[in-house]
């Protein structure tokens, strides 16, 4: 047992605090997604995880709004960024993680089992060519894997289930459990896209579960029940108390409620165009001879889906 000291009339473990970064969240509506920069306050360094690029399916226009802001809120802070973090290739929404590299420099990273990813869409996408090794980002990162933010220690959680490739990262007292968890209202993430299992879901969330009861989970979507305010942190204690997909559930309940849920959820509006862009870190497609870029999508390929 970890001997107790007494300081100031209160209990020291004797084990160092566990560092607090600042974490600044960025709604996009038209998404509902939340991305993120997390920084190191005594070296201004920071990570920006999960940033959306603009993207209008009805005209097809792409623009840099959020991933611009993102950029504003780091020089206003007087921050340097020293990664670009993807949790999964989204379905719903582009990532920005390419455009944010061209201005900043920063290393991009994804977790290592975005290949099986790649290999399955591949396929779904008839593209021969499409490189599945991982090689779109710099770094592939593995199940505990360590980096740092600066000064601040950070590890990867592989938390699949969502998708084949998820990983969540934990920085210091925060982490980013991208679509495992939503806010305690809302549960959890669906578990039917290709790859996915509810199965694997429960056990990624049981060991997002097991960090301290403190520590803060910063979510990855929230769909606003009710037409509530947007709000994207909760903390281990919170979720086990309240999220009625965890709190009073065993694995059994659990499978069964997120399957029946799924039947009756329609695919995501924008995933046969999001990981075309998305498998690639980011990349939009090049230009043809006209100097536009096209997306090319799969009839009939996701068979069962729900209609939308």
């Amino acid at each position: 047992m970890q001997p107790v000291r007494i300081i100031n009339n209160l209990p020291v473990t004797g084990q160092p605090p566990v560092a607090r970064p600042v974490v600044w969240g960025l709604f996009d509506p038209r998404s509902s997604s939340i991305q993120y920069v997390v920084s190191d306050p005594a070296t201004r360094r920071c990570a920006i995880v999960d940033p959306v690029l603009d993207f209008d399916e009805k005209s097809g226009a792409t623009d840099t709004r959020n991933a611009d802001a993102i950029l504003a809120y780091v020089a206003d802070n007087g921050l340097t960024v020293e990664w670009i973090l993807d949790t999964h290739p989204h379905a719903d929404h582009f990532s920005a993680a390419t455009y944010l590299k061209g201005r900043t420099g920063a290393p991009t990273a994804i977790g290592a089992r975005v290949v099986d990813v790649q290999r399955l869409w591949k396929n779904i996408y008839n593209w021969p060519t499409l490189p599945a090794d991982g090689s779109q980002w710099d770094r592939l990162f593995a199940d505990g894997d360590r980096f740092k933010v600066g000064s601040i220690d950070a590890h990867v959680l592989f938390s699949p289930g969502h998708t084949l490739a998820s990983i969540t990262y934990v920085v210091g007292d925060a982490a980013f459990v991208h679509d495992t968890l939503f806010m305690p209202d809302s549960g959890t993430a669906r578990a039917d896209f290709p790859g996915g299992s509810a199965k694997v879901l429960w056990g990624s969330i049981q060991r997002i579960l097991s960090l301290p009861d403190g520590t803060r989970l910063f979510i990855g979507h929230d769909y606003q029940p009710g037409g509530r305010e947007p709000r994207w942190e909760s903390t281990v204690a919170e979720q086990k108390r309240s999220n009625p997909h965890i709190a009073g559930i065993d694995e059994v309940a659990f499978i069964a409620l997120r399957q029946a849920r799924d039947r009756t959820l329609p695919m995501p509006k924008l995933i046969l165009h999001a990981l075309q862009v998305n498998l690639r870190g980011g990349c939009l497609p090049e230009p043809e001879d006209n100097g536009r870029r096209y997306l090319k999508f799969p009839l009939d390929a996701l068979a069962g889906a729900a209609w939308g």
